[in-house]
């Protein structure tokens, strides 16, 4: 299992290369496709709002880049100064998929419901998984179980990875059924926005593989100790 671990995290970490170069690229050249409605990202995600009836759900500004994501705690759409200002199909393709998550909250979305229950999990699990599992190995013919343990937390947050996925693309296929409902877009600036959003749901993806691919491993070294 060790050379097929690594033969198998060797492709998916070039998949994942791959991908995010291709993501980066995608959204550089949909910033340049402006849009002929001359909204902004701001502007997009507060009609989405209002059009699905969504009213106490805040569209704010954030720094940084690719830090885009709707809090369902305080009922926030955080976009990134670059999506906020901008009026691009890039911008509305974001803008639209984190109203795309608002839009599942308010309605009730199981897979984000399920997904935000595993939130506080996957936040402590950070925090200590990596030191059980190296201190599991470590010590796995003293005290097996210690590896166990680190094995059982890091399936949380495999399953994490995997239950984010029905809600990524959930939440855009909601953005670009609303874009194209209402005529938001023109025809090559829906490509675009479509064409962004499935690549960054790729990442997801091979995030989710790359996660399976090292719990199996981790569950082989338990197996295999004696």
């Amino acid at each position: 299992m060790g050379m097929s671990y690594l033969v198998l995290a060797g492709a998916i970490m070039l998949a994942s290369w791959l991908i995010s170069n291709t993501l980066k690229n995608k959204f550089e050249l949909y910033s340049k496709l402006h849009l002929q409605n001359g909204m902004s990202g701001q502007e997009i995600a507060e009609k989405m709002l209002a059009d699905h009836g969504i009213r106490d759900v805040k569209v704010i500004s954030v720094e940084g880049q690719l830090t885009d994501h709707y809090n369902p705690t305080d009922k926030t759409v955080n976009l990134s100064e670059a999506v906020y200002n901008q009026r691009n199909a890039a911008a509305a393709a974001v803008a639209a998929h984190e109203c795309g998550h608002a839009v599942q909250h308010a309605t009730a979305y199981n897979w984000l419901a399920l997904r935000s229950s595993l939130v506080p999990v996957v936040n402590v699990a950070s925090s200590y998984m990596q030191w059980i599992l190296i201190a599991g190995i470590l010590m796995l013919r003293t005290f097996p179980q210690l590896l166990l343990v680190g094995i059982v937390i890091f399936a949380a947050t495999t399953l994490f990875s995997i239950i984010t996925l029905p809600v990524e693309y959930d939440a855009s296929n909601r953005a670009l059924a609303w874009l194209e409902n209402k005529n938001m877009l023109t025809r090559e600036e829906q490509a675009g926005a479509k064409d962004a959003l499935k690549w960054a749901a790729r990442t997801y993806v091979v995030a989710a593989l790359g996660s399976i691919a090292t719990l199996l491993y981790y569950i082989s070294i338990f197996n295999n100790r004696r």
